[in-house]
């Protein structure tokens, strides 16, 4: 009776958006065209080694009945056509341009998806073979890669179909502003940030003729003898005394791993992981980028800075962070005496560059990519990886992966059962739920009360690897970028 219940309602749904597009209605939410799917809220699944046949696949569910299949026929399931990466490890969701850029590590690809017509739009030309973090700007205009194996960081003008591979040995991760106007560079176990520039062609004239005419900051500009792109230390060498310290401030950063910014994209927030990473103490860096703007003939702003760098100290760890509004969530590992880690969330007001104490969450792997989205009912859900690593877990303690927390309370009211690790993380907005890649596995839970829903109808043959709301209604949906 259930399922036939569930079907009728389905059926209701698809027969009124039948009858708005009969008299002459095609679209949806903020104008969006209905998709073919006739689906209005769909989740994205990254599916890896869904069969003998195919290494990766997208597949999409309908997200406010949680089933993967049409109402009417249990033999027709959803995917996007014409995908055929190997391996998908990350979605980039953009609902409001609707386009979603999914990377793929087994090949090295970063496929376009159509979300309007439910397809591909081929992939990003130019990339250096496989990349440890990459990102697509929100106008689909560049992409900058950090491909740790190649030792360069990849700056592509999609315009000009011109590609620049900016030498920086160990470089694992790029952080770009919601804007595209800045890209930061990352190496691990190093304490110096990286930006891109693109040259204008007086600037590329000067700069010609390799290193010895190239701006003190740079580290690299390519190609050398008529460079178009380089790549800048963000903070400037020129005040630098004889023992190699800048006047009056601190050397550089500590472990910094990642940026995440301000609303209008001005201010990069630089996260120093410190000791999970093998530093000396996490904090947040403000750095002034803004209106700092990568592109051709529209550079100016403060990079690379002079002068001394602030610290803002959080003492719980610093790897990982979400911005809303004037608040600051930052989430990290606090190493502890006997040497493993425990997983903490410290909130930041940004009006005054303060940090609050740590509350604990998950444990996690030190340094690795967490996931965080702020979801219905004033829930912030945050995932980890490798939290039977941590503290709680030797000492007896509950250590799920994926922990909920109540902003208006300020406290944790869930951390759920191991169940592997927590790879992606979806807010089905207005539903009061998200789905979540665990073990993978597909779950969904209630942000009313953390409660698990029946997720028997949205499971995947394969592993799922990432989780993506394609209606969503911003492109702050979104756990990775």
């Amino acid at each position: 009776m259930k399922k036939r219940s569930l079907w009728l309602s389905a059926a209701g749904a698809l027969a009124v958006a039948v009858a708005l597009a009969g008299c002459g209605s095609t679209t949806y939410f903020a104008g969006r065209v209905l998709p073919p799917s006739g689906l209005l809220h769909r989740v994205l699944i990254a599916v890896q080694n869904p069969s003998s046949f195919s290494r990766g696949a997208l597949e999409f569910v309908d997200s406010y009945y949680d089933i993967r299949y049409a109402y009417d026929n249990l033999n027709k399931t959803y995917s996007i056509s014409g995908y055929s990466g190997a391996l998908p490890v990350s979605i980039q969701n953009m609902p409001e341009e609707q386009v979603g850029a999914v990377y793929s590590v087994g090949d090295g690809a970063l496929t376009l998806v159509q979300y309007a017509k439910e397809d591909t739009n081929g992939s990003v030309a130019g990339l250096n073979g496989v990349s440890a973090s990459v990102y697509l700007t929100r106008n689909q205009a560049y992409t900058f890669a950090a491909s740790q194996q190649a030792h360069v960081v990849t700056a592509i003008d999609r315009a000009t179909n011109q590609a620049a591979s900016l030498n920086l040995p160990g470089v694992y991760r790029v952080s770009v502003n919601p804007g595209g106007t800045a890209a930061l560079a990352f190496v691990q176990n190093s304490n110096y940030v990286y930006y891109t520039r693109q040259l204008s062609a007086t600037q590329t004239i000067s700069y010609s003729g390799g290193p010895g005419n190239w701006p003190k900051a740079a580290v690299d500009c390519e190609p050398q003898n008529a460079p178009l792109w380089c790549l800048i230390q963000a903070q400037s060498p020129d005040n630098v005394d004889a023992t190699g310290n800048y006047y009056g401030a601190p050397l550089s950063f500590d472990r910094p791993v990642k940026a995440v910014f301000s609303a209008d994209g001005g201010t990069a927030y630089i996260l120093n992981c410190g000791p999970e990473c093998g530093g000396t103490a996490s904090s947040v860096t403000p750095v002034s980028v803004g209106p700092f703007i990568f592109q051709i003939g529209q550079q100016s702003g403060t990079l690379p800075k002079t002068g001394s760098l602030s610290f803002i100290p959080v003492p719980g760890g610093a790897s990982n962070a979400l911005v809303v509004g004037s608040t600051m969530y930052v989430v990290g590992q606090q190493l502890q005496p006997d040497g493993l880690f425990t997983g903490n969330l410290t909130v930041m007001n940004l009006l005054n560059n303060t940090a609050g104490s740590a509350t604990p969450i998950s444990d996690g792997f030190p340094g690795g990519v967490s996931r965080m989205i702020l979801a219905d009912d004033n829930t912030l859900w945050i995932g980890m990886t490798k939290c039977n690593n941590g503290e709680r877990f030797a000492k007896g303690l509950p250590y799920g992966c994926l922990t909920m927390y109540n902003t208006s309370t300020n406290s944790v009211t869930m951390i759920e059962p191991y169940l592997g690790d927590l790879t992606g993380i979806a807010d089905v907005e207005g539903l009061h739920k998200v789905y979540v890649a665990q073990g993978g596995q597909v779950y969904i839970y209630s942000t009313r009360d953390g409660a698990a829903i029946n997720n028997q109808y949205v499971t995947v043959t394969g592993t799922a690897y990432d989780v993506a709301y394609m209606d969503g209604s911003t492109d702050a949906n979104n756990t990775v970028y």
